[in-house]
């Protein structure tokens, strides 16, 4: 299995667009936390943005919202899911050196202030992608699809 947690990301566009690439990349289900927008809003009516830049991947990827993942994060550990955060800390290690477990889920955070201390310290691997330019970071839809299709095989 293979999941997505998706941690207060703002921009429905970034999400939209993380489905678009969770499907192509074989992703089994999205975790959608904290003010993450949702394919579906408060009033029942499917989120435009989301709509449009997953070309409708948004419509038949199951998807589950949670205000908090730190209890879904340990349940998935306990089913032996590794708990993959996507993240610069003094505790990562670089993309290139990361074999992808069997049974993982990736977490990707909030467009500024990333991925939260909480779910640092439930993830069982840090890991992060080697930057050469000046900035220290690349967008959190580009970097989805870099993490998810990183190791990737023909299997599904």
């Amino acid at each position: 299995m293979k999941y997505l947690v998706l941690e207060n990301i703002r921009s429905a566009y970034n999400v939209g667009a993380m489905f678009r690439t969770a499907d192509g990349a074989g992703i089994d289900k999205i975790f959608l936390i904290g003010h993450t927008p949702t394919p579906i809003d408060r009033f029942g009516r499917p989120q435009s943005e989301i709509q449009k830049t997953s070309l409708g991947a948004s419509e038949y990827i199951p998807w589950e919202h949670y205000e908090s993942a730190q209890s879904m994060l340990l349940q998935l550990q306990s089913k032996g899911v590794c708990v993959v955060a996507v993240e610069q800390t003094k505790n990562s290690i670089s993309i290139t050196d990361y074999l992808e477990p069997l049974q993982v889920a990736y977490v990707l955070g909030n467009e500024v202030e990333g991925v939260s201390q909480t779910i640092l310290d439930i993830a069982d691997t840090i890991i992060e992608l080697p930057m050469l330019g000046k900035k220290e970071s690349l967008n959190v839809s580009v970097t989805a699809g870099i993490v998810l299709y990183h190791g990737i095989t023909k299997e599904k």
